[in-house]
């Protein structure tokens, strides 16, 4: 009997020759990160990002996602170049699809492209999804951000997106200024989803606060599917804290 990662790494090969679009169906937690730049000291450049990808893949993350805006690295070292975000998305691109898991890119389509990220990121201020899609193709996935319930309704009937996202549930730092929208969002979205037709159905994932102490309350009403961002990148355990989360999402 193979040993425990060795049956993950054939998991993981099986997993990457199947669709981003039909890997999104089985995907319950998502991680947005920040290039964690200001830990790295004098270690090669993107180490922690490494670190920090491998084990939440480890516990099983489903997609990573590069945000480096209002970040502390960005406060410390300045914005980004686009060439030091590909040489991110490269190392994280090792990491993800090691593990059968997802890149996801924010904002930027002609990154997202550039990188050959599996899924791309809008806001409600962003690019338009329809010119979105025509940048991306047909094969990348693309997400959407909801605040409101006409923007879950607008996102339910999207045809250029692939999933969206309700929140921010709290207000949080990676979102300065936006106030949260509460769990009310949440369980519209969930009984808008349950009543729409086959063809509109969604993936879609709660975001904005999240974490380990209060995701039973996000479950509760109506999420199976989490976005996180400091419950995992302030976690002492990440590995465990991924598991955890994933486990709640999924009711297993």
């Amino acid at each position: 009997m193979p040993s425990e990662p060795t049956s993950r790494s054939a998991a993981a090969r099986s997993q990457s020759t199947v669709a981003p679009r039909e890997r999104l169906q089985d995907a319950h937690l998502y991680l947005c990160v920040d290039a964690r730049r200001h830990l790295d000291g004098d270690r090669p450049r993107f180490t922690a990002l490494r670190e920090l990808a491998e084990q939440v893949c480890e516990g099983g993350c489903d997609i990573i996602q590069l945000r480096d805006k209002n970040s502390v690295g960005e406060h410390e070292l300045g914005k980004m170049t686009i060439l030091e975000q590909l040489e991110a998305l490269r190392v994280l691109a090792e990491v993800v699809h090691a593990h059968g898991a997802l890149l996801a890119v924010n904002d930027r389509m002609d990154v997202a492209v550039a990188a050959g990220a599996d899924v791309a990121h809008v806001g409600q201020d962003d690019i338009p999804t329809e010119v979105a899609r025509q940048i991306l193709g047909d094969d990348t996935v693309l997400g959407l951000s909801c605040h409101s319930p006409a923007d879950v309704d607008s996102a339910l009937a999207n045809p250029f997106i692939d999933y969206f996202c309700t929140g921010p549930i709290w207000a949080t730092p990676t979102k300065p200024g936006r106030p949260g929208v509460g769990l009310e969002l949440v369980d519209y979205a969930a009984r808008q989803q349950a009543k729409a037709r086959q063809q509109a159905v969604k993936p879609w994932f709660a975001i904005g606060g999240v974490n380990t102490d209060n995701a039973p309350e996000v479950v509760a009403a109506g999420a199976n599917r989490l976005v996180v961002v400091r419950a995992l990148t302030d976690a002492p355990y990440p590995v465990a804290a991924a598991r955890d989360l994933r486990a709640c999402a999924t009711g297993e």
